[in-house]
């Protein structure tokens, strides 16, 4: 049995407590939280009796075996190597930290730790991508060269945190730009990248004074404070020849919120959002086809159950993480690279 600490008890991590407590080889053992008010809530109704305010008090008890890191993106470094230190492995929230000299430090830790440490790559884990991933593991695709993907948010900066570049290390570029340029980059095979080119606005701020229409705030929402931006686009080009597109944006004049994401090979092409959809051809004919699974679409409750899975199964020596630390490493590269880019108005060569 597997003991598991979850770190951070805000708005993501019930994705992550929920899929321990009905694991049959874990065990939520103890929860930890700086806000002790949340903290008692959580434990209370998780039915968790260890409980601490300080990570370092969790890390270091002999009991937990793995730890499970939701917090703020400033605070997963420094709590992923005290945990590796400490003997325990680890599954940390996306983006693995908020600098590129942070995830480094975090990859050596690793390297002498010994211990597992899976990064929250969680679309990774959707059925759509498991299924795309074994028609371009056998070549159906062929070499893909080109995708594109897109998280276009009208009106939802989460506030709080999410909107503090002091915590978050920046905005949906970091937020939500990392899931979309991973799950490209990993169906492309991980290419190694060679450069960007990108592009931040700071023009609509959190827009707290728009009414009649709801969005996601988070655990620690403060309409008053933002300093990311609400809008980047990025272009990656990678060493094999390949592109990849990305735009992201926690607010914009759009019509609708809209999340799309492409790739394109020599022998087939694939829609993996909206939903998932497989362009080929046969007999000097176009095909789109509609795989007939249970989830084209990514079903975010379903990715993190198989994601948890994965780590469990990783930490008892079954697998072997499907998004380790230099995974990792290389998407802080990337989207570090893209900021850089930003400020300097220049292209950003990556050695």
């Amino acid at each position: 049995m597997l003991k598991v600490g979850v770190i951070g008890v805000g708005s993501i991590s019930e994705y992550h407590i929920r899929p321990y407590l009905e694991h049959e080889e874990a065990e939520l053992a103890a929860l930890c939280d700086i806000h002790e008010e949340r903290l008692q809530e959580k434990g209370k109704r998780f039915n968790v009796q260890k409980l601490y305010t300080d990570y370092r008090d969790l890390v270091k008890d002999p009991e937990i075996d793995a730890v499970s890191i939701c917090t703020w993106n400033n605070s997963h470094a420094e709590i992923a190597i005290a945990a590796l230190e400490a003997g325990k492995h680890v599954l940390v929230e996306k983006p693995l930290s908020r600098t590129m000299e942070e995830a480094v430090k975090v990859a050596e830790a690793v390297k002498k730790s010994g211990k597992i440490l899976q990064v929250g790559f969680v679309r990774r884990h959707a059925s759509n991508v498991k299924v795309l991933k074994k028609f371009i593991d056998h070549g159906d695709l062929g070499e893909i060269y080109y995708a594109k993907a897109s998280c276009i948010r009208r009106l939802g900066n989460p506030g709080g945190w999410f909107s503090d570049s002091g915590r978050s290390g920046g905005g949906p570029l970091i937020d939500l730009g990392v899931h979309m340029i991973d799950l490209c980059w990993y169906l492309m095979g991980k290419p190694k990248p060679a450069s960007v080119s990108g592009s931040t606005y700071r023009r609509l701020g959190n827009r707290a004074h728009i009414e009649n229409l709801s969005f996601y705030k988070a655990a620690d929402y403060d309409e008053k404070r933002n300093t990311v931006e609400d809008l980047a686009n990025g272009y990656i080009r990678f060493e094999n020849g390949a592109t990849l597109y990305v735009d992201v944006s926690y607010t914009l004049h759009a019509k609708e919120e809209a999340v799309t994401a492409s790739i394109y090979g020599e022998k087939g092409g694939a829609e993996i959002e909206p939903k998932l959809l497989i362009v080929t051809e046969r007999h000097n004919t176009i095909l789109n086809m509609a795989p007939q699974i249970d989830h084209p679409e990514f079903d975010f409750q379903e990715a993190f159950y198989h994601e948890i899975d994965h780590f469990v199964q990783s930490c008892l020596g079954r697998e072997k993480p499907l998004s380790p630390v230099e995974d990792g490493v290389e998407i802080m590269r990337i989207l570090t690279a893209l900021y850089e880019s930003a400020r300097s108005g220049r292209e950003v060569v990556l050695s």
